[in-house]
């Protein structure tokens, strides 16, 4: 049952990950992003990571997209008419599905390698909340402050670019 599971949320978040790229309207590319985030929630859920699951809801579905969706509407996004891919775009795109597909390749090959682990002797690393919120605060506070600080820029960024300034017209 619980692969049955598994393959829905997998194939839910992949799908939604496509949708997001291919799709011409912003809005609901946000929304396809979130539909995505939700999935990855439901995979930690089947890893008995609640935690994660719901920080995941909670920072990247509530917070994250609603300020991506703020920004589409701040900036008034159309979707529309795409231009056509020039050369060195598709030369590039090519060369990184390529490597995509060798660095898979060689991963899934890697995989028969390493000894299976046996579930005893595995320690529970980061498994309490008290373990996450030590690593927070000690070795990550520093990544964390600087992300807070670029969204904060990202955010005051936006403000800027949807203010309207009258008067300018007449100084062309």
């Amino acid at each position: 049952m619980s692969d049955i599971i598994f393959h829905v949320f997998a194939f839910l978040t992949i799908g939604s990950s496509v949708a997001v790229v291919i799709n011409h309207n912003a809005v609901n590319s946000a929304l396809a992003f979130l539909v995505g985030l939700f999935g990855v929630a439901g995979l930690f859920v089947l890893l008995d990571s609640f935690l994660l699951a719901v920080l995941m809801i909670l920072v990247y579905a509530g917070a994250v997209v609603a300020l991506f969706l703020f920004i589409i509407m701040l900036l008034d996004m159309k979707g529309g008419e795409r231009k056509a891919f020039s050369k060195p775009t598709a030369i590039a795109g090519l060369i990184g599905a390529a490597l995509l597909a060798v660095c898979s390749t060689s991963l899934a090959k890697g995989f028969n390698l390493l000894p299976p682990a046996d579930a005893a002797s595995v320690i529970p690393v980061g498994a309490t909340l008290r373990n996450y919120a030590d690593q927070l605060f000690t070795v990550y506070l520093l990544p964390v402050q600087v992300v807070g600080f670029l969204l904060l820029i990202a955010m005051l960024g936006v403000i800027v670019l949807s203010k309207k300034f009258e008067g300018l017209e007449d100084v062309k």
